[in-house]
């Protein structure tokens, strides 16, 4: 399909006003669709910028639907680290009359570059957009892992409509539903009714509170490793690292925080989306936010430069070291750690699941550990 019939490519003014003084920023050394009659080849390139100007779902956040290009005078002024990494600028998804058919156009543009195996960086727009996302994978016949992070789990009200407060419970709901697991990152419990907490508990989801995150960023490692799409709510940074929100809160993860996160992300070569949301620049300050949302696509754009194949298979096992550890009154529990990567995996029923070494231990202290009973339930 020709895609670009979906797109509108990146206005002028944008590029000129990026301030693109040297030859190796990214803004002069990435492909960038500025003209209609010039659409890029597909398959010369492995990650795609993807700007959506919508907003109409979005709850009391009108404005969000300007963050693309506020996220490219940012992103296009940095330095690109990367020359052998195939990036292009697609522009921004066109909005249609109805807000069905912008997910229409975002569902058939993510389609094609799935198809390629392109990663596609959703940027702008309002977090309902994961929902139209995460339907593309209907058509490819696999189950998907979902890690969202988050100051909210976004269930909404019974029966309510889909919007950017709503969209999980859509996803939920969905049939033919394809959704393994839900990994909610930084949540804050001030936020969410117990009712909902105890709800992501029975569904076998993976929920992290803000603290313990703070308390222990490498947590998050293997919890974005196992991720087939990342959602960011630009809500789970605090408001001083990212203040361009209309309802922001003084506590929250760092920008610093966020860059590891999506350095992490961009390593996970299972991956096949990340998108940032409900960012609104009409609220920023001096561009801090575009700064530093900006600033995180960058990392995940150097993780991806250093994907290494260090996913377990039939045909890479002498490039791991195996462990097995008896514990009383289980089965053995098989560990893989890769001999150059250091990363350590869960091999449960014949799948991978990525864990962090402190799972090893735990294992050889006789305890089981916490994320190879949950993933065991979901097998039951």
């Amino acid at each position: 399909m020709n895609i670009s019939a979906f797109l509108n490519p990146v206005k002028e003014e944008v590029i000129e006003e990026s301030h693109l003084t040297h030859k190796k920023q990214i803004g002069n050394t990435i492909t960038i669709f500025k003209n209609e009659e010039d659409f890029p080849d597909l398959e010369d390139y492995q990650v795609a910028l993807l700007g959506v100007e919508e907003e109409r779902n979005a709850v009391d956040n009108e404005g969000c639907k300007a963050a693309p290009d506020a996220i490219r005078h940012a992103l296009y002024p940095l330095f690109n680290h990367w020359p052998d990494l195939k990036i292009v600028d697609l522009g921004n998804v066109k909005s249609g009359l109805r807000v069905e058919d912008t997910y229409y156009a975002l569902g058939e543009v993510f389609l094609t570059l799935l198809k390629y195996h392109i990663v596609p960086i959703f940027i702008g727009g309002s977090q309902d957009l994961t929902y139209p996302i995460y339907k593309v994978y209907e058509n490819t016949g696999k189950l998907v892992n979902i890690t969202a992070i988050d100051p909210r789990f976004d269930i909404g009200e019974d029966g309510e409509s889909l919007n950017s407060e709503s969209y999980l419970s859509h996803i939920i709901l969905h049939q033919p539903n394809y959704l393994f697991n839900y990994t909610n990152i930084g949540y804050q419990t001030y936020y969410i009714d117990n009712e909902n907490i105890s709800l992501m508990k029975q569904l076998l989801f993976d929920i992290y509170r803000l603290g313990t995150i703070k308390n222990r960023p490498e947590l998050t490692e293997p919890l974005l490793r196992n991720a087939d799409i990342i959602t960011i709510d630009a809500a789970a940074f605090c408001a001083s690292d990212v203040p361009g929100l209309k309802h922001g809160s003084p506590n929250g993860l760092s920008g610093e925080d966020g860059c590891k996160m999506t350095r992490y992300a961009g390593m996970n070569q299972k991956l096949t989306s990340i998108g940032f949301f409900n960012y609104n620049p009409q609220y920023d300050i001096n561009y801090q936010s575009a700064n530093n949302l900006a600033e995180m696509v960058w990392y995940f754009l150097e993780g991806f430069s250093l994907r290494q194949n260090d996913y377990p298979t039939t045909e890479n096992r002498d490039d791991f070291t195996r462990y097995i550890v008896h514990l009383e009154n289980y089965d053995d529990l098989i560990f893989l750690c890769h001999k150059t990567s250091g990363k350590w995996w869960m091999e449960i029923a014949e799948h991978f699941i990525p864990c962090a070494k402190n799972d090893y231990d735990m294992a050889m202290r006789n305890e089981l550990p916490d994320r190879w009973w949950q993933f065991y339930q979901k097998l039951m």
